[in-house]
């Protein structure tokens, strides 16, 4: 088990945090509990694998876990399990002297040649106990290469341990993994790396801040290596104002909705220096760590007033939009990779982000059917009519609507018909009856997004099997091509019969008055609903378009000259 508060090892003559602090024993690991048990014990028990396989993200651990393993097994003064690091043995290998060990950088010596001769010396004696060799980046090897390191590691000789390294497990040939022992490396979380850059700042008797600490831990995104890198850098600099881009103008633009604010944002950041594709990826970061602050704050990397500020952002964007964020960011940042003028692609995803209508996808159509509903959409009587040389935006001249007189039912004679059926051998179906299970039965069935297209439909007419709905727009209608699947099935489910539908337009039904199926109350003709909600002595007002709608919200009392 490793010490958390053992200081790494100093070694002299070396002025890089990363290289100076590397642990020399088992006991100065931390982070890797469930690694140093494992190898460790088997130190101790004289249970050694003949071969090893370490994985995990760089700055983890890996080499340096590897030599110490070296160490622990050739130490002249082994304490349970773990090396002395002061005898000769221990001392060589930290200095790269020992015969005891060989290590193989495979991303330039991937050739076969290059493993024959590994393992033809494999079988030579040394002068300690076991022989050592530490593979780095293993599945870089080409496949003749991996083929002949396979046979050494199936019959290996007594004496050696091969220690392989990667970042990239799933590229290791799996004749190879299983034959070794596979321990993975995770990514420190940031108190780890606050205690441990705190304790090498006092060991190495260094004048950081607090605030200095917190930009490290942070640039080292869970890399001790990289951790301790960037102090060092902080340190030379003297300023950590530079080390990361500021992303709170953007947060804000996208919160407050404002496409004139992210990109005046961007033209700054653009203008300190910072690359498009840097940028991308770096607020894609911090949007991740917004994401992870809502859903499970315990897995969030980050700490004390960046963690606050990310928490805060996350609270005025909302869970729904922070996703969206983060996927448009993850599109923009594939999509910058083979684009001549990388910061337009980024520009563009920020506008799309502050105006969904000008993005398509079913998520935008989300955000903006909640945002309809969020602000409550609805039209009130207006003012007398004006002059008929002007009117209203959005509305059309006073009508005074004539209602339908109802003739009186004519008797009916008690003839019993034979009752009609359909294709497929059921009842013929009735366009109220449809209308009604449309709304009640049906669209559930559906998914979220097409729930949000489906509220505002109408079910117009039935011929036999052919249904024809209606939409408030021809964007709505478009959109129909991602629901079309899923409707169908919920509609043959529900009618025992398959249905030819149809869309059309019907700009009227963009009024709420207007669209029946957006209601879970039976259907009913719309001429009675306008019988039951029209008063003489009250303006009717026609909303031709959703635009115009719009249109009136944003500039009321306007008139439009015709």
């Amino acid at each position: 088990m490793a010490d958390a508060s053992t200081t790494p090892t100093s070694i002299d003559g070396v002025t890089s945090l990363y290289r100076r602090f590397r642990p020399g024993r088992f006991v100065e690991l931390r982070g890797q509990d469930h690694v140093v048990r494992a190898l460790q014990g088997a130190v101790k028990n004289q249970r050694v694998s003949h071969a090893y396989l370490f994985s995990g993200p760089r700055g983890t651990g890996k080499t340096t876990t590897a030599r110490i393993l070296a160490k622990a097994l050739n130490c002249e003064h082994p304490l349970d399990g773990d090396a002395c690091n002061k005898c000769a043995s221990c001392v060589a290998i930290t200095k790269g002297t020992s015969l005891d060990v060989t290590e193989l950088d495979a991303a330039s010596n991937n050739g076969v040649d290059d493993i024959r001769d590994i393992t033809a010396g494999a079988w030579h004696g040394t002068p300690g106990s076991w022989k050592v060799y530490i593979f780095d980046e293993v599945h870089q090897l080409s496949k003749a290469a991996s083929a002949a390191l396979l046979k050494t590691l199936e019959e290996p000789p007594p004496h050696v341990v091969f220690v392989l390294a990667t970042t990239d497990p799933h590229k290791v040939m799996p004749t190879i993994r299983s034959r070794t022992q596979h321990l993975e490396f995770r990514l420190f979380n940031g108190e780890t790396l606050s205690s441990l850059l705190h304790e090498v700042e006092r060991a190495a008797g260094l004048s950081a801040d607090e605030a200095t600490i917190e930009a490290a831990v942070r640039l080292g995104r869970g890399s001790a290596r990289d951790a301790l890198s960037a102090l060092d850098q902080l340190l030379a600099t003297g300023s950590i104002v530079e080390s990361q881009p500021e992303f709170d103008g953007l947060f804000r633009a996208l919160v407050d909705a404002d496409a004139v604010a992210a990109l005046k944002s961007l033209a700054e950041l653009a203008r300190e220096g910072w690359d498009p594709e840097q940028l991308a990826e770096s607020f894609a970061g911090d949007v991740r760590q917004v994401f992870l602050l809502q859903v499970a704050p315990e897995v969030a990397d980050a700490v004390d007033s960046d963690r606050d500020r990310l928490t805060e952002w996350g609270t005025q964007l909302g869970l729904p939009r922070t996703v969206r964020v983060l996927e448009t960011v993850g599109r923009a940042m594939r999509e910058m990779k083979s684009a001549p003028e990388k910061i337009v692609i980024l520009e563009v995803a920020m506008v799309r982000l502050i105006r969904p209508e000008l993005d398509n996808t079913v998520e935008a159509l989300d955000e903006r059917v909640t945002k309809l509903e969020r602000d409550g959409v609805r039209v009130e009587p207006s003012a007398p009519a004006p002059p008929a040389v002007l009117r209203p935006i959005g509305t059309a001249a006073p009508v005074t609507p004539t209602l339908p007189v109802k003739p009186a039912p004519a008797p009916v004679a008690e003839i019993v018909e034979p009752e009609t059926t359909a294709p497929n051998g059921g009842a013929t179906l009735d366009l109220d009856d449809v209308r009604a299970r449309f709304v009640e039965r049906v669209v559930p069935r559906t998914s979220r997004g097409a729930q949000l297209l489906l509220k505002s439909a109408f079910v117009r007419s039935l011929d036999g099997q052919h249904l024809t709905i209606a939409l408030p727009s021809e964007e709505m209608r478009q959109n129909t091509e991602l629901i079309a699947q899923g409707l169908r099935s919920a509609m043959e489910h529900e009618f025992k019969s398959p249905l030819q539908i149809t869309w059309a337009v019907d700009p009227t039904l963009a009024s709420p008055a207007a669209a029946p199926a957006s209601t879970s109350r039976p259907i009913r003709s719309r001429e009675a609903d306008a019988e039951e909600t029209y008063s003489a002595d009250e303006t009717v007002i026609v909303v031709e378009s959703a635009g115009d709608h719009l249109i009136t919200e944003m500039f009321p009392g306007a008139t439009e000259i015709t």
